[in-house]
C-alpha cells in the first residue's frame, strides 16, 4: 500500500507501508493491503503505520479525512507531525504547541494595540465633528 499524508502546504510524506492504524469518530481501525475501499473522518490523534521491514512509525494528526482507494491510502489534515517513536513525537508536539501559543499571545497583544489606536483615532475624529 502507498500512504500519503497531505497538509495544506505540502505532501508531508509518501511511503510504501504494510499497515495503517488510525482513529475515526467511531473508534480505532487498521488497514491492511487488501482492505475494502472506504472514506472516514479522522479525529485528532495518532496515525500509526509500518513500512516493510521496519518498526512502526507514528504521526500526530489533526482532524482530517482518510481515503482508502485500491492500493492507496491518502490522509488530508490541517496539521501533522511525524515521529519515529511516541516519546519523540510527544516532545515534538509539546514544542510545537509552545511555539504556537507564543505566536498567539503576540498576535493578541498586537491586536489589542491596534484596537486601542483605532479607538484613540475615533475619539479624535469625534472631537472635530
Amino acid at each position: 500500500m502507498r500512504l500519503k499524508v497531505w497538509i495544506p502546504t505540502e505532501l508531508l510524506f509518501d511511503e510504501e507501508v504494510t499497515k495503517v492504524k488510525a482513529e475515526a469518530e467511531n473508534g480505532w481501525f487498521c488497514i491492511l493491503p487488501r482492505h475494502i475501499d472506504f472514506v472516514t473522518v479522522l479525529v485528532p490523534g495518532i496515525l500509526s503505520f509500518q513500512r516493510p521491514g521496519h518498526a512502526p512509525e507514528y504521526a500526530a494528526v489533526d482532524r482530517g479525512t482518510l481515503v482508502k482507494c485500491g492500493p492507496d491510502v491518502s490522509v488530508s489534515t490541517r496539521n501533522a507531525v511525524r515521529g519515529p517513536d511516541l516519546n519523540t513525537l510527544r516532545d515534538t508536539i509539546a514544542d510545537r504547541f509552545r511555539r504556537v501559543q507564543e505566536k498567539e499571545r503576540v498576535s493578541r497583544l498586537l491586536e489589542a494595540k491596534l484596537e486601542a489606536e483605532l479607538v484613540r483615532q475615533l475619539v479624535q475624529v469625534e472631537r472635530y465633528v
